[in-house]
């Protein structure tokens, strides 16, 4: 991501200013939302993704949250969840929950910028590609799970199972 530097710029910027460019930059379809949010949708291979960004002064954090629907049927609740605490052991980087009510699974970090440290364009690139990266590799595991009518063993190991070459 050396190249957004060109475009930002040396010196403290806002961090959803960063964010902003690297939108334009990949052309994500963004919105800022307000001054301290911005809302944009990534294309994945499973899904699009909705990622919102907003920035806490208060706490000095970047709070980034990544949502897809999925609206499991709720006899598979316990198995998701079981899957859920599984991905979660793995992903040390973020988290995941699903939220029943707006029926959304969800990626959730927090980045710590306390001391007047700053994040740089790398960083928050970074943090936008683990997610999507993290909601594309164990997007598979919840349907297998939701309604494959798999084991969270066996979808679990179809995450862990590395792919080599392209179809």
């Amino acid at each position: 991501m050396a190249n957004t530097e060109y475009y930002l710029g040396a010196g403290d910027v806002h961090p959803i200013d960063v964010v902003e460019t690297l939108a334009e930059h990949y052309d994500w379809d963004f919105d800022r939302v307000a001054e301290d949010q911005i809302a944009m949708a990534v294309e994945g291979s499973w899904r699009t993704y909705s990622i919102t960004l907003a920035w806490s002064a208060f706490d000095d954090t970047l709070r980034m949250v990544c949502t897809f629907e999925m609206d499991p049927p709720s006899a598979t609740l316990p198995a998701l969840y079981h899957a859920l605490n599984e991905a979660n052991d793995i992903c040390w980087a973020g988290s995941f929950s699903h939220w029943a009510d707006q029926r959304l699974m969800v990626y959730r970090y927090g980045l710590l910028l306390a001391g007047d440290v700053s994040a740089g364009p790398e960083q928050i690139d970074q943090m936008l590609t683990a997610a999507v990266a993290a909601c594309e590799r164990f997007y598979p595991a919840f349907q297998l799970v939701c309604w494959g009518n798999s084991t969270v063993k066996d979808a679990m190991n179809i995450a862990m199972t590395e792919a080599y070459g392209r179809a």
